[in-house]
């Protein structure tokens, strides 16, 4: 009777155990935001570390850290700091709500739906308490007040030092560009150079997810990783017009460990530009066009020290730029971009769709002859089709003195539209063909 006792509240706990924790493996934390704000939780948190509980085994453990994570969390909505999302300057409530988002445990920052919040240049600024979320369901707009720039013109929107961060939500930011690219030099010779805004910078971020928005009409570059580590971003639709100066897609510098994917970017500039301590990047699934292409570079301006490796492009599509998949050096620079792959590309009237250019020079007066030059190493294309728009659809320029050493070209068919033939150029470059090759090197 003693034994029976005591098995019976034990069993009544154990069944009553397992609908809790059915319902917690199909039901993630977040859930509610789904009918509040239109969000799809359930991809969300698949990849951080608290989502994987369960997974084979079901154990008080985990049960109690589940417990523990639901209860921690804490939802921020702008709204409630004093945003009103009618176009208004909202940059102070996002002040607020992103302090208390980041001091607390697991928070959610939640910029609402069918709403357009206006914003002043602003630094999301860590460390935080733990991971946080930001779901941008609506719009956040660029201030057109050039002089709100005045303490830095070369930044709008910066997350800095922060880590385990998630930005995403399906919603829209907008640089309002349209009064920067009219005072842009490149647009108007009688005009001095000056900078302008990058609309969202990522600044020394670890574990980084951004995926799932639109990112349009930048003031310059759209989006920018900055000495990054662990950097996932996809499902990004960045659009300016292609006329519009300087507005790169995606631009990644001194960023290690990073994807991007499944992006559609066509802006006035290139659609993903790779510079100087980048190691380590994978884009697939790439849409581009209108722009300037996806392009490693530029290397060595000012006589300066550069290093890219490992880098891959694997699935693209470009159509209408003005290149295809670009490395470009300058002259008198030193370092090396090596270990780099293009391969599946598919090319749509491109003007260039290969080249390498180790004597580009982005100036007013011509650039003067250098003996130094950043080394090209083991780069492979392979697999790229389509059609140039231009005869030379191979253009490999490289340095006399350190020639490009180790590039494939492997199953490359590009031609004229109408099926008429193109031509390779290809100066101090040691190339090796794969398979069928057209144009040729040889």
């Amino acid at each position: 009777m003693s034994l029976k006792r005591r098995f019976i509240p034990f069993l009544i706990v154990f069944l009553l155990s397992f609908p809790c924790y059915y319902g917690l493996q199909g039901n993630p934390p977040y859930d509610y935001l789904d009918d509040a704000y239109g969000y799809d939780s359930s991809r969300a948190y698949e990849k951080w570390p608290w989502r994987k509980f369960g997974s084979k085994i079901m154990g008080s453990k985990r049960i109690g850290k589940v417990g523990r994570s639901l209860a921690s969390v804490k939802t921020v909505s702008v709204n409630d700091y004093g945003a009103k999302g009618d176009g208004s300057d909202a940059t102070e409530a996002f002040k607020k709500a992103w302090e208390a988002a980041c001091s607390s445990q697991g928070s959610v920052l939640v910029v609402p739906k069918n709403k357009n919040y206006l914003l002043k240049p602003i630094t999301f600024e860590g460390p935080c308490k733990s991971s946080i979320t930001v779901q941008i369901y609506g719009t956040v707009q660029a201030s057109a007040d050039r002089s709100a720039y005045s303490n830095d013109m070369t930044r709008w929107l910066v997350f800095e030092n922060v880590q385990n961060l998630a930005v995403q939500g399906g919603g829209t930011i907008n640089g309002n560009g349209k009064t920067w690219w009219e005072n842009s030099c490149k647009v108007n010779d009688d005009l001095s150079c000056k900078d302008a805004p990058t609309a969202l910078t990522f600044y020394n971020c670890k574990n980084l997810v951004v995926k799932n928005l639109k990112i349009q009409n930048a003031q310059q570059m759209h989006v920018s990783f900055e000495k990054c580590v662990g950097v996932q971003a996809s499902g990004l639709t960045v659009t300016a017009p292609g006329d519009s100066p300087n507005t790169d897609g995606i631009h990644v510098t001194d960023t290690q460990n990073i994807q991007i994917s499944s992006s559609v970017i066509g802006t006035g500039d290139d659609c993903i530009s790779i510079v100087s301590g980048t190691q380590n990047l994978q884009a697939t699934g790439i849409t581009c066009g209108p722009g300037h292409g996806i392009s490693i570079g530029s290397l060595g301006s000012g006589n300066s020290e550069a290093h890219v490796s490992d880098i891959t492009v694997n699935g693209a599509t470009l159509s209408g730029t003005t290149n295809g998949v670009r490395i470009k050096t300058w002259q008198g620079g030193s370092g090396s971009a090596s270990n780099i792959k293009f391969q599946n590309i598919e090319m749509h009237n491109v003007k260039n769709p290969i080249i390498i250019d180790q004597k580009y020079c982005d100036q007013d007066k011509p650039c003067k002859s250098q003996s130094r030059a950043v080394q090209v190493q083991n780069v492979l294309y392979q697999n790229i089709k389509g059609t140039s728009s231009s005869n030379e659809a191979i253009q490999l320029d490289c340095s006399d003195k350190f020639p490009c050493q180790g590039v494939v070209l492997q199953d490359i068919d590009i031609e004229i539209g109408g099926g008429r033939a193109t031509k390779a150029v290809c100066n101090n470059a040691k190339v090796t063909e794969k398979g069928d090759v057209s144009p040729s090197c040889t």
